[in-house]
Formats: structure tokens, C-alpha cells, sequence
């Protein structure tokens, strides 16, 4: 029997697949014989539609089309199918390929569609030049990687100068990267300057038509006919943003001999919280504000009640401004949170906001923690009230369980929303979220086996072959429930 409720799961995100979201880049390169262009492809796995190839597992594809024109002529064509990787959820998948191409100027044309949805389908087009002849100092292109390690595999294809390279999708650094890595090759160096000679590297911020260097590097290199580039740059203190990162070949007499630039974007929300804050500390009189009338302990339990709100990169940062009793620092990131929430009365957000917080804590207080920090209290803090609870406690072989739904759910733009709870070790209040179909949240497709675990018979289809149903029975109401019927 298929595994019904991955199944369902893939089914649900394919009848709400987003626009397909795809990353197009590329770079040109010189080889001994002939100048070549690398296009990488990266396939956001949630705007796709992956359809079953096992009991547990799925797999989506893409038709992907590119071609070169110069003017109205088409002088190289191709055709392919990029499938995923077979997975037992949807998963990001790349390719890379590439093209020799004479010296000219050309139109790139990249059209990609959903194998299985074929309206489901993006267009690239974009104009390019290759220009690597003659015996003056030339440069590749500049290629933004996600990551890189080195490989003696010459048949794969991300493998160049024996390091292989992730190509970084979107040209976007989230706040997960520390590092910037770029690759880039210089040509000609020893016919063109013949002795040592220095690369930099530099990164400037654009904003309001202006740009400004915020960090600079430089490299020494002997001169060889092909020069392999491959830098890391650190920015974790670099802020959310627009960036050119420039790279450069000057001789000794630092004479430009030739320069690349590429764009980038920047998102860094813990350092820009950071910034806001002092910036906030500078503009903003705390003691005429709500925050300086807290205790430290109603400080400690209002960030605590803020948990579900926060973006996840700040909940790090507030957890240490508890640990380290940082009361200034609590009072400043507590103000401005609610003075983004409500520029005109802050004030009166953060209590209306507490009012709901002490109700849930009050609810469901399990004695262990407050009732905000139980599973229960954090989902319906940040989602809100769901619109159903259906309370199940005296099912057999069942622990006592709820199932929440919610009909609309706008921050995930999903509909019927599902969050099952149960209370495995039968303390008061102690109820876990089992199972979820909101994006992000847990999804667990063998929550009816976690749940009926005292009726193992039960299982409908093969234990071993992945049954995670159980057996219709009116003493098993969690998947009637679960499905409205």
C-alpha cells in the first residue's frame, strides 16, 4: 500500500505549488582551445510537482531548453530533462553545463518548465560576450559558490582546478552564511606582465544611487598562463543589503590591468538587530517609555512570551540577553520589537499582546514550564486561535490527544490546516505536537502509528513495507478526525 500520508503531503504542496522558482546564472571561461560558457541551474524543490517512485519516496523534473542566438540565429541548441534527486520529501536540485562558443556577442535563452505541470514554467534570457583573444591580461567570470572541497572526480561536472564548487543560487547570502567564496581565473599573466602581480578583492554596499567599500582584500600571484582565484571572504559583520563584490588585477606599478564586478544581496537580520539597537539606544528615551516600569522578572517572562513572535535568528540573541541578565539590552530589544508592531502606541501593542500571553499561560500551564513554552501555547501564539479543537482522552490504546484545524492559514498561503497533539506520558497539560501539515512545522507521516503504538496489529498494510494507517475501527476516530469525516 502506498505511504498515505506522505503521499497526501506531496499532494497538498503540489496543489499549492508557487510560481516555479528557479536560479539562472552563469560564467565565461578561456580554456588552451576554445573560450566556453557554464550555466548553473538550481530548482527550488518546493515550486515543483513531485509525483511517487516508491512506497515513501517522489521525485520531480524540470524540461530545461537553452539555446544562443546571434541575431536572429540559433547557433547552439539544447534540450534536457533535470530530475531531482529520489527523496522522501522535496528537495533543491542543480545542474550545471557547458558550451564552447567562438569569440562574439550573443542572446542566452534559458527556459525551464515542470515536467509534470507544464504551465508551470520560467524564461531567462539575457545578452553575453566573449572576448578572450589576443595576449592581454584577461579575466573569467566571477562565479558566487555556497560551498567548495576539493575532489579528484574530473567526471563530475562542479569540479574545476580540482576543487568542486556549489554554485550559490540566486546570487542571495542568507543569514546562515558567514562567508563569501568567489572563483574566478586570470589569463595571460605571464605574457602580459611577466613577473608577480596582485589580485584584490573588494565589497562595496550600494544604497541610494551611492556606493560605499566596505571591506578590501588583495592576493599575490606569479604569473602562469591560467591562474585559478578562489577566495573566502568573512561577512558576518557585513549588514543586510546591495553589494558589488569587485575583483581586480593591478602590476606592481598598481596599474589596472583589468577588473570584474557581480552583484550581490546581503540578508544579516542578527546584526541588523544589533545596529537597530544601539541606533534605537541613541534616539529613544527608554525611561519615559513602558519598558523601564518592568521588573526584571516581568522583563525575563514578557521575552519568553515574545518566543513565538520572533524571527528565528533573533531567538538565539534574546536567550543570551536572559542568560546574561542584560537588563538594558532586554529593555531596548523588547521596546523596539513593538515599536516596529506599532510605531504610534507600543505601549498599548505589548499589553494587549500580554493579555493573550497570560490567558495561554494560564491554560495550559503544564507545572514543568509556562504554558506559552508547551507546544500547545507556542502554536496558538503564533498562529493565533485555531478554528477547531477536536479533544479526544478516552480512546483505547491511545493516549489522550487534540487535533487543531485552522480553514485559512495566510502565513504559509495554506487552507485546512492540521496540528495533532497528544499527551504520551499522561502528565497534566503534557501535550506534544505530534504531526502538522503547515510548512516548517513538524510533519511526521507515521503519526497514526506513533500515536496507536499499544495496537501495533492494527496497521493498515505491511509493517515492513511502511503501513502508517491504521485499521478503520470505532475505537480509532484520529485519522476520521484528521481528514473531517
Amino acid at each position: 500500500m502506498k505511504n498515505l500520508a506522505a503521499l497526501l503531503l506531496f499532494l497538498g504542496l503540489s496543489a499549492s505549488l508557487p510560481a516555479l522558482d528557479a536560479s539562472v546564472s552563469y560564467a565565461t571561461f578561456k580554456s588552451p582551445t576554445q573560450s566556453y560558457i557554464e550555466i548553473y541551474l538550481h530548482i527550488a524543490g518546493r515550486s515543483v510537482t513531485f509525483q511517487p517512485v516508491t512506497d515513501s519516496t517522489y521525485q520531480a523534473g524540470v524540461e530545461v531548453v537553452i539555446l544562443f542566438k546571434e541575431g536572429e540565429e540559433i547557433v547552439k541548441f539544447d534540450k534536457f530533462t533535470l530530475n531531482s534527486p529520489v527523496a522522501a520529501r522535496p528537495l533543491d536540485f542543480i545542474d550545471l553545463k557547458r558550451y564552447g562558443l567562438k569569440d562574439g556577442k550573443y542572446e542566452l535563452v534559458v527556459a525551464v518548465k515542470d515536467i509534470h505541470q507544464p504551465e508551470n514554467a520560467k524564461e531567462f534570457n539575457t545578452q553575453i560576450e566573449f572576448n578572450y583573444q589576443g595576449d592581454a591580461l584577461l579575466q573569467s567570470g566571477l562565479v558566487l559558490l555556497a560551498s567548495y572541497h576539493r575532489s579528484d572526480n574530473p567526471s563530475n561536472a562542479f569540479v574545476k582546478s580540482g576543487i568542486q564548487m556549489e554554485p550559490l543560487p540566486y546570487n542571495f547570502y542568507s543569514r546562515h552564511a558567514s562567508s563569501l567564496i568567489f572563483y574566478n581565473e586570470v589569463y595571460n599573466a605571464d605574457k602580459a606582465i611577466g613577473e608577480d602581480f596582485m589580485v584584490s578583492y573588494s565589497i562595496e554596499k550600494l544604497e541610494d544611487g551611492e556606493s560605499e567599500m566596505v571591506m578590501i582584500g588583495h592576493k599575490r600571484q606569479k604569473p602562469q598562463p591560467i591562474i585559478p582565484v578562489l577566495v573566502q571572504m568573512d561577512i558576518s559583520q557585513v549588514p543586510s543589503g546591495n553589494y558589488n563584490l569587485i575583483v581586480e588585477v593591478r602590476n606592481r606599478a598598481k596599474e589596472l590591468l583589468s577588473r570584474k564586478r557581480i552583484f550581490f544581496q546581503r540578508s544579516n537580520p542578527f546584526l541588523d538587530q544589533e545596529l537597530e539597537t544601539l541606533q534605537l539606544a541613541a534616539n529613544v528615551n527608554l525611561q519615559e517609555e513602558f519598558v523601564e516600569k518592568l521588573t526584571p522578572e516581568e522583563l525575563e517572562y514578557s521575552l519568553r512570551a515574545l518566543t513565538p513572535k520572533l524571527p528565528q535568528g533573533d531567538v538565539d540573541l534574546v536567550n543570551s540577553m536572559i542568560r546574561n541578565d542584560s537588563l538594558n539590552a532586554q529593555r531596548l530589544y523588547l521596546f523596539s520589537f513593538w515599536a516596529k508592531e506599532s510605531p504610534n502606541n507600543p505601549g498599548f501593542a505589548y499589553h494587549k499582546y500580554m493579555e493573550v500571553a497570560r490567558a495561554i499561560d494560564e491554560q495550559f500551564n503544564s507545572g514543568f514550564r509556562h504554558g506559552f513554552e508547551t507546544d500547545r501555547g507556542y502554536i496558538y501564539l503564533k498562529y493565533g486561535q485555531p478554528d477547531d479543537i477536536e479533544n479526544r482522552d478516552q480512546e483505547p490504546s491511545a493516549p489522550p490527544y487534540e487535533i487543531w484545524t485552522y480553514y485559512e492559514f495566510p502565513l504559509t498561503n495554506q487552507n485546512n490546516v492540521k496540528f495533532v497533539f497528544y499527551n504520551p506520558s499522561l502528565a497534566p497539560g503534557d501535550y506534544q505536537l505530534l504531526h502538522s501539515t503547515a510548512f516548517g512545522e513538524r510533519n511526521n507521516p507515521q503519526w497514526q502509528r506513533d500515536l496507536y503504538r499499544d495496537a501495533p496489529n492494527e496497521i493498515q498494510g505491511s509493517d515492513y513495507f511502511g503501513g502508517t494507517e491504521m485499521l478503520d475501527n470505532f475505537n480509532r476516530n484520529a485519522g476520521r478526525v484528521f481528514r473531517d469525516y
